[in-house]
């Protein structure tokens, strides 16, 4: 029997963490981790409204697709111009927020027609900053693609899409990455590895968002990985389940690129999530019913403390996170 495709991303994960040069899962750690762990402080994930729009359903399911078309540019986000107290994602959707409450939804052949231009207007990003410039084109890129595909295959209608999954988060996933830029892969030593962060998260978002009904409902939560970003393994990292090789580490410490694609950067993705895996089997062992999505909800609240924040982490500049 073929594996289905949140099936192939765990074993992929798995096999890069037994592989791996730079990265490792300190398994011995993590019964002890999560014994350690406030688990029973973790809170069904929540979209808040001051940042993401929340109106009509319909509109709601337009916002998550459009959002996460664009949900991705991390490394470039210390040249990003953010709103006061806020980091790049929720400027970025705060922007599109507002957006949405002033002019409505996007109509999938708007999306087609925006140009890099169009996206700075929106986020409030000045072109003249090359990697903001660059940023901005991959955003007006990513959204061309999705209108494009939305005509192309539901006749413009973002529920369509949404509905073609037939209730299950793991058929959206596969819907998605049909897109290039939802094509979230790389290769390592020969290994296909996919990842499908921003995917898997559309799934997520919806059903947060929804409730877990109307176009939101999907009775395969559980199937969803962790989404591995950049913030998640810096949990890890600083939480010491995760171990760097000091050349790698000290590439971090110091703000220095890691480059979308080297074995660097998929093995600190990879061990991320099977890392995941191994921390949600442990949990479930000792009786918390918590999922890889209550689970990454629980570490990226984590990461938003003082001692998380005042550490780098890993940056890449990459379409997929």
């Amino acid at each position: 029997m073929s594996l289905g495709i949140l099936d192939r991303v765990r074993a992929a994960a798995q096999e890069v963490a037994a592989r791996a040069n730079y990265v490792r899962i300190d398994e011995s750690s993590i019964p002890a981790y999560v014994a350690s762990l406030p688990i029973e402080q973790a809170s069904s994930p929540k979209l808040d409204p001051r940042y993401h729009y929340l109106g009509d359903p319909r509109e709601i399911v337009a916002y998550l697709l459009t959002l996460n078309a664009i949900n991705f540019g991390s490394g470039y986000f210390p040249h990003l111009q953010k709103r006061p107290r806020l980091s790049g994602y929720f400027t970025i959707a705060t922007s599109l927020k507002e957006r949405f409450e002033s002019r409505g939804a996007f109509r999938a052949r708007e999306l087609c027609r925006l140009t890099p231009e169009d996206c700075a207007n929106i986020f409030e990003q000045n072109l003249t900053k090359p990697p903001i410039r660059e940023l901005m084109g991959l955003f007006a890129s990513a959204w061309n693609e999705l209108g494009r595909h939305l005509l192309d295959r539901y006749e413009g209608d973002f529920v369509g899409l949404v509905n073609a999954a037939d209730s299950s988060a793991e058929r959206l996933v596969e819907l998605l990455v049909k897109m290039p830029h939802f094509q979230d892969i790389q290769t390592y030593n020969n290994l296909e590895v996919p990842f499908y962060k921003r995917a898997q998260l559309t799934a997520a978002d919806l059903s947060t968002a929804l409730g877990n009904q109307s176009f939101g409902f999907f009775n395969d939560l559980p199937r969803l990985t962790i989404f591995a970003d950049n913030l998640i393994p810096h949990v890890l990292r600083i939480d010491n389940v995760l171990q760097y090789k000091q050349s790698l580490a000290a590439k971090i410490d110091a703000e220095e690129l890691i480059g979308a694609g080297t074995e660097e950067e998929v093995e600190i993705r990879a061990c991320t999530i099977h890392a995941a895996e191994l921390i949600v089997a442990e949990l479930r062992r000792l009786g918390h019913k918590v999922s890889a999505l209550k689970l990454d909800y629980f570490l990226w609240n984590r990461g938003q403390q003082p001692e998380y924040k005042s550490r780098p982490r890993h940056r890449t500049r990459t379409i997929f996170y």
